[in-house]
């Protein structure tokens, strides 16, 4: 099976490679610009709406002459395989966590560390300001450009047989984390056991009992149907890593300077749109959730604060890591 799952993503890779990422249309005496956008999410996921409403921006900011195609649901791969394509330019854009993109622009990494941030105000102050801008762009010399961030508020671990209530509680249990190593040092600082699965598998690898738990934000948990397998979700808000929304850098360069500008203001109005619905998107989730038998829980954050402080101390040896890092907490 697994060589079987392997030769599928290499067709699709090849059939992303065959069809162009940027191309342009003629429709009457019009050329219309196209690119193209490839995500993992489902349509009813509230990001994949904030990219719906920067597609319509786009058009109507350009007056019908650019066109976003989006294609969702890991149609043209897993988030890691859409930014390897956006490297070689097979792919104009996707939509990755940035606990994924780490893995190509180390920089980002920064995101993904535990009770990094104050509370959401701060977060935000990060993501808008100065700090969140720097590292959109620390990923040109990686052939990535960040456009925005999309917000995917606060990830907390959810299980099939026992709610996480402490660190001891993680204590001999498989928790799938994204391909992230800053992820997978967090679960192990807390005691569980680190297995990074791709996101489409893991509905099963639940039911199977290949792991015993996930973490992920409420909308995310709802949408994916995990709440099925999983009835105790324990909100211990360890994380608040971002989305972002990333182009290749051969795309960008190749794109005039007015549609480079229109698309970047398309992307930060997405950005806000998001936001709100990402709000709306977690209230319905929790309700939902709850309505179909799982019990949330509100943990005590000290101890797993405490548990996670002994990472910061290994980035001293990484001072551009270590140096964002006092910048981030230092920001009022």
């Amino acid at each position: 099976m697994r060589h079987l799952r392997t030769g599928l993503k290499y067709i699709v890779l090849f059939l992303a490679l065959i069809f162009s990422a940027f191309y342009v249309a003629c429709k009457s005496d019009q050329k219309i610009t196209v690119i193209k956008l490839g995500h993992g999410l489902d349509p009813s996921h509230p990001v994949h709406m904030a990219m719906e409403f920067l597609a319509e921006r786009v058009a109507e900011k350009s007056a019908g002459r650019m066109r976003i195609d989006i294609y969702p649901s890991e149609q043209l791969g897993s988030e890691r395989e859409c930014l390897e394509l956006l490297q070689i330019g097979s792919l104009a854009m996707t939509k990755v966590s940035c606990s994924v993109i780490e893995g190509f622009v180390p920089e980002m990494s920064v995101l993904s560390l535990p009770y990094l941030f104050q509370d959401e105000a701060h977060r935000f102050r990060v993501f808008e300001g100065e700090i969140g801008r720097e590292l959109l762009l620390a990923g040109e010399k990686y052939w990535l450009r960040g456009l925005c961030y999309y917000d995917a508020g606060t990830r907390s671990f959810y299980t099939v047989d026992r709610p996480i209530l402490s660190p001891e509680d993680l204590a001999g249990l498989k928790i799938r984390t994204q391909e992230s190593p800053t992820s997978m040092r967090m679960v192990q600082a807390l005691g569980g056991s680190a297995t990074p699965i791709a996101w489409g598998e893991l509905y099963s690898a639940l039911q199977q009992g290949v792991v015993d738990g996930a973490e992920n934000n409420p909308p995310s948990f709802h949408l994916s149907r995990h709440y099925e397998v999983c009835k105790f979700y324990s909100l211990d808000e360890h994380t608040g890593v971002p989305d972002v929304l990333v182009i290749s850098t051969k795309i960008w360069e190749d794109l005039t300077p007015e549609f480079q500008q229109l698309l970047q203001e398309a992307a930060n109005e997405s950005e806000m749109h998001q936001k709100e619905l990402w709000k709306e998107a977690t209230q319905k989730a929790l309700e939902e959730v709850q309505k179909a038998g799982v019990t949330i829980y509100h943990p005590d954050k000290t101890p797993f604060i405490s548990r996670v402080e002994a990472i910061y101390s290994e980035y001293k040896s990484q001072p551009c890591i270590y140096d964002l890092i006092q910048r981030i907490r230092k920001l009022k």
